[in-house]
């Protein structure tokens, strides 16, 4: 079923860049074709560490709530997935191969914090108070627009749960998302690279906001997407990784970035302030 429908800027001959015109359609997940979409989306969320979270368990759990969550699509509802958004319950979902997986592994990677550590295994020792693992991850191509929309239909589809007795109020909301390091010596040979556009003429409908410069943060780590500095602010606590599986050795010569992920822990309070945030910093103009 389409949700709604977001066009993104279309071409504007007389500029140096172009710009394609595209729509973008929300849709709610498909059972009969999204399984193989939503694989390759959580194989990019959690990178070499996939393998042992049972990303097929996991697009399964997914679609058996097929009406709780978002998909974008280029095309109608049976082509593939380009984006996701939906929430899982832990503790209603606990004996499920993902979720025991995903508990274990937020439990390992939050030790380098040991009040976060002491949170989680709280929070998981008890039945009274749930965690809602939200599932949020895109394509390189989508642009972050596309995501405050997407958490707005979220929140009304957990309240319409709620109103109907399901499972779906929670204390806490816990999300994965990805980051990347750089040394200095990267940024120095990135800045040194970086092609300036050779016109600054824009497109003439949606405008993309730029983001302000930043000066070098003390670890080196970036955020992939830009809504993850927001949730990074929203949450109780939050934990940078390196990820389990081991990486290929890097050198000099390396290509590519040194990915890496962030574990974030935002209370529910926080979470419907979180959402106006995004839909106000990332408002199509």
């Amino acid at each position: 079923m389409s949700k709604r429908k977001t066009d993104q800027d279309d071409a504007d001959s007389d500029s140096d860049v172009s710009f394609v015109d595209v729509t973008f359609d929300f849709f709610d997940l498909n059972p009969n074709v999204d399984y193989q979409g939503l694989k390759k989306l959580a194989l990019q969320l959690f990178q070499r560490d996939a393998e042992g979270m049972n990303p097929h368990e996991l697009a399964e759990l997914v679609l058996s709530q097929a009406k709780m969550g978002t998909t974008i699509k280029l095309d109608d509802k049976d082509s593939d997935p380009y984006a996701i958004l939906t929430v899982l319950n832990m503790h209603v979902h606990k004996d499920n191969p993902f979720i025991k997986a995903l508990a274990a592994y937020c439990l390992e990677k939050s030790k380098v914090d040991s009040a976060f550590h002491t949170t989680l295994q709280a929070l998981f020792s008890q039945t009274e108070k749930h965690v809602g693992f939200i599932l949020c991850e895109r394509l390189r191509n989508m642009p972050v627009q596309v995501i405050p929309p997407m958490y707005r239909m979220l929140t009304e589809e957990m309240k319409q749960a709620v109103d109907q007795n399901e499972p779906y109020n929670f204390s806490h909301f816990l999300i994965i998302s990805r980051t990347y390091h750089l040394t200095e010596a990267d940024e120095t040979y990135l800045s040194s690279t970086q092609v300036k556009p050779r016109s600054s003429k824009k497109s003439k409908k949606t405008k993309t906001p730029q983001a302000p410069p930043t000066s070098r943060p003390s670890d080196g780590i970036y955020s992939f997407h830009p809504e993850d500095d927001l949730i990074k602010q929203a949450s109780l606590h939050f934990a940078d990784y390196t990820f389990s599986a081991p990486a290929e050795p890097r050198n000099e010569e390396s290509f590519g970035l040194d990915t890496r992920g962030r574990l974030m822990l935002v209370p529910s309070e926080n979470y419907v302030p979180l959402v106006e945030r995004m839909l106000e910093t990332f408002a199509v103009a």
